[in-house]
């Protein structure tokens, strides 16, 4: 198996030009709840049953965590996102909750102690924490030996799950039966002890933002949980209850929120600059929120070009990459060494031909390693409306192929231009859809290499959202986001993480710079 080394100074704060707006996003309708302030629960005992919702009561459920408005920033702001460590009650496969009796594993400490180096240098200026002990060892252990305190803030604790906390997965789905199916697979409409956790955590992350964004400090660390974290992001983003378990959060997986200011004020534009960078390999097999996944398509960016500007946006149609670009390409494909590849996709830009080539050559190689082996077949194909660079290039404004890659970046495009790559990316995700389902076998991959706007663009259309949504992701060169398809590719794709760029080590194109004294990022 190959062995990937992760790599410190991934997530320092990143300097870079001017600001850019956009118009308001849309937000998908999320459901009601009641506005409680919950108490975390460890009791075992058994539930009862909650009273029926009268209609009177429904029309009271309007306070939602939208009428919550994230507070405006003076100055960018950058938050990163870490859950703690394996527990013992993740172990046990044990309902954890908010309950406070289970502690870090080994393996837990030696996650987080790896999240410590990888953020070693980030120039942080608080922690938030989770009062809970599995979080706050975490936190510990990558404040490290900073002299700032650590801030316990009780709302950033796990999901209330009352009775069902403490039970292992097992016993919740032999003594609740139906309440646990809910939980399973309708986990927003989930009601308990006469409450809905996911709908009370949507309203209780929302509140953390207040308290998070109005702290005098630009760079902060925040140490939580799974669901809690899940929340944090999709709060910030302004997407509701119904995409719980849809962007997922590993144990000591790091997530990146970046927030800027607008003149007016308001909400600040927010972007999510990665997902759920994890101390272990994003494509090693495992469950996508709970469910085992056997279909997956793993989106690559492709190597830097010769003709990229120095961390500039790329426009690769006509030429074919740097030496950066070649080992960010060969370090992707050892990446996908212990990933039985069905199909390599890309599009006809040089940059991604060539990535997808070291991909597929490595590949083809992974099972001839004795002397009697067969090399196996990789099959590729070059999609034309897997290119977008034509539409990029159309942009009246020519500094922008120029300037940092920043965070937010598609936002500097007219608006033309943006509503021509979403309708272009709508076609390709379509593609990749078909071309997963064209598997004969029940476990398929397919890799897709092409620019990172046409991929931010396809997340976009995978998450159900819309074209206004194209400033809130980021994507560097040489970067990997995976979808699971635990449902099969007619079901909805589960993010596993966006921008994961740990594997190219020292050749990944720096994202940090030290921000002291400046004005902005």
């Amino acid at each position: 198996m190959l062995s990937i080394a992760l790599t410190p100074h991934l997530f320092p704060l990143q300097k870079t030009g001017k600001f850019f707006h956009h118009r308001r996003r849309l937000r998908p309708e999320v459901y009601p709840f009641r506005a409680d302030v919950v108490r975390s629960s460890s009791s075992l005992q058994e539930t009862k049953k909650p009273p029926p919702v009268s209609s009177d009561e429904r029309r009271e459920l309007l306070t939602s965590w939208e009428s919550i408005a994230l507070p405006p920033v003076k100055a960018a702001k950058r938050v990163v996102l870490v859950r703690h460590g394996q527990s013992t009650w993740n172990a046990e496969g044990r309902i954890q909750g908010s309950s406070d009796f289970s502690v870090l594993t080994l393996k837990g400490e030696s996650q987080a102690e790896t999240s410590r180096q990888m953020l070693l240098d980030d120039s942080f200026d608080v922690c938030f924490s989770s009062p809970l002990i599995r979080s706050k060892r975490t936190a510990e252990i990558i404040w490290g030996s900073r002299t700032e305190e650590i801030i316990t803030e009780s709302n950033l604790r796990e999901i209330d799950l009352y009775s069902f906390q403490g039970l292992l997965k097992n016993e919740g789905k032999a003594k609740y039966g139906a309440a646990y199916r809910q939980w399973q697979i309708d986990a927003p409409n989930f009601n308990i002890d006469g409450h809905y956790p996911v709908r009370e955590l949507w309203e209780r992350a929302r509140s953390c933002w207040t308290k998070i964004l109005t702290h005098e400090s630009r760079s902060i660390l925040v140490v939580a949980h799974n669901a809690v974290n899940q929340a944090l992001v999709a709060t910030a983003m302004g997407l509701g209850t119904e995409y719980f378990r849809i962007l997922l959060q590993s144990n000591c997986g790091v997530s990146v929120l970046d927030f800027t200011p607008k003149p007016e004020g308001g909400t600040p534009d927010i972007c999510l600059n990665r997902l759920n960078q994890t101390p272990s390999s994003p494509v090693a097999a495992g469950s996508s929120g709970g469910r085992k996944a056997s279909m997956r398509i793993i989106l690559v960016s492709h190597g830097t070009s010769q003709n990229d500007g120095e961390g500039g946006i790329p426009l690769s149609r006509d030429s074919p990459m740097n030496m950066l670009g070649v080992i960010q390409a060969q370090k992707t494909a050892e990446l996908l060494l212990d990933v039985k590849v069905g199909s390599i996709v890309s599009s006809n830009a040089i940059a991604s031909v060539e990535t997808a080539t070291a991909i597929s050559r490595v590949q083809e190689a992974a099972d001839c390693l004795g002397a009697d082996c067969v090399p196996r077949y990789v099959e590729m194909k070059q999609i034309p409306d897997l290119d977008v660079d034509s539409i990029l290039k159309q942009t009246k404004d020519d500094s922008i192929r120029f300037q940092p890659l920043e965070s937010g970046w598609l936002r500097g495009y007219e608006d033309e231009i943006t509503r021509a790559l979403w309708d272009k990316s709508g076609v390709a995700w379509k593609c990749l859809l078909d071309e997963l389902s064209k598997a004969s076998e029940p476990q398929n991959v397919v890799v897709a290499v092409a620019h990172p706007a046409l991929l931010i663009a396809m997340m976009g259309h995978c998450l159900n959202l819309t074209k206004e949504w194209l400033g809130s992701f980021h994507l560097d060169a040489g970067s990997v986001s995976v979808v699971d398809f635990p449902d099969g590719p007619t079901g909805r794709g589960v993010i596993r993480c966006i921008n994961y760029t740990a594997h190219l080590g020292r050749w990944s194109i720096p994202i940090t710079r030290s921000t002291l004294d400046d004005e902005d990022f």
